[in-house]
């Protein structure tokens, strides 16, 4: 060093401020990766966890719909059955009581004759 070599005290002040904001931002990049790998790591912890739950819940909605579905089976072959019976009964009845029958049909026809006249001129008279 010569004479006027002076180390200069702003140079060197300005050296350490760069050290230490280089410091700090490799420290704050440090803690930023280590941060996203935490939280990284936590999201795939909770899809692993929720991935079973989400199979076992479409596992439940889609043995609810089989039963639905055989319940509305069960009981369409039911009411089939049902009116088949009724209709053998009324072709049977018919058969053997013809005049009753008609009577029957014709009280009936009459009574929602009736109701339906009841109804119309309700409604004429509002």
């Amino acid at each position: 060093m010569m004479p006027n070599d002076t180390p200069d005290p702003t140079n060197a002040l300005a050296d350490q401020a760069a050290q230490s904001t280089d410091k700090a931002i490799k420290s704050t990049q440090r803690f930023a990766n280590e941060t996203l790998n935490n939280l990284s790591g936590t999201v795939e912890n909770l899809r692993q966890q929720a991935s079973p739950l989400l199979n076992r819940a479409t596992d439940q909605v889609s043995a609810l719909a089989q039963r639905g579905s055989d319940a509305i089976r069960d009981t369409s072959q039911q009411l089939r059955d049902t009116a088949d019976r009724v209709s053998d009964a009324t072709l049977s009845y018919t058969r053997e009581e013809p005049v009753k029958a008609m009577l029957i049909a014709a009280a009936t026809g009459a009574a929602l004759m009736a109701l339906i006249s009841m109804m119309i001129g309700s409604r004429d008279r509002n």
